[in-house]
């Protein structure tokens, strides 16, 4: 069921870039601007760390690299 909810459709290049900018956008909260925009941040990373992008799911995109069933 979950694997249909959320697919892995990210590789590995795609969630490490997802990562590296959600943890970006987190510190401009606390050390930049200090502005709750930077709270953004959390989508990406949180989809880097599980691996599945719902906008991804929607529009059929997969970096994957393995084709899903």
């Amino acid at each position: 069921m979950a694997s249909k909810l959320l697919p892995i459709n990210e590789g590995g290049a795609d969630r490490a870039v997802r990562i590296i900018a959600g943890l970006v956008l987190i510190s401009l909260a606390f050390v930049g601007p200090k502005t709750p925009w930077g709270y953004l941040g959390i989508i990406p990373l949180v989809t880097g760390f599980i691996g599945s992008c719902p906008l991804y799911t929607v529009f059929g995109i997969n970096t994957c690299g393995t084709k899903q069933s």
